[in-house]
């Protein structure tokens, strides 16, 4: 029996939550996928979960943190921000219209990603967005 090795590989990254933490963790996000197509789409989504635990939750209160993971296989590239929690309400996704100033970003994400979802974490909450790869659906290389 040969020893258990997977294809995924998976990153993490904790960051304090001062604002200026957004651009690292898409420097970090866009270091790690390095020439795969959906590097891209990767850093706006994890600037955009970034920005909102900074925003709305304790992650941005003083003493706060934030934390990032990828995971890589040659089907999903799945990225999590989870929050430290604080509000009274889970983070959802909301359809505004074109006037609204707040409220957009999930819808963004959840229109880029194939998946969204959102998980009850221990105080805070960890949203999870995964980008489906061409290898994981037509049987092409990983990226």
């Amino acid at each position: 029996m040969h020893e258990y090795t997977s294809s995924a590989r998976v990153w993490g990254l904790s960051c304090p939550g001062f604002p200026e933490e957004v651009s690292r963790a898409r420097r970090w996000t866009r270091d790690i996928l390095r020439g795969s197509p959906l590097a891209e789409d990767a850093e706006l989504i994890v600037s955009e979960l970034s920005a909102n635990a900074i925003l709305h939750t304790a992650s941005g209160q003083t003493s706060g943190n934030f934390h990032l993971a990828l995971a890589v296989s040659p089907q999903v590239i799945a990225l999590s921000v989870t929050d430290e929690g604080g509000t009274g309400t889970a983070p959802k996704v909301e359809h505004q219209d074109q006037e609204a100033e707040h409220g957009r970003g999930l819808g963004m994400i959840s229109a880029i990603a194939h998946r969204v979802v959102v998980h009850d974490s221990h105080g805070g909450y960890t949203v999870t967005a995964e980008l489906f790869t061409e290898a994981g659906s037509a049987g092409g290389q990983p990226c």
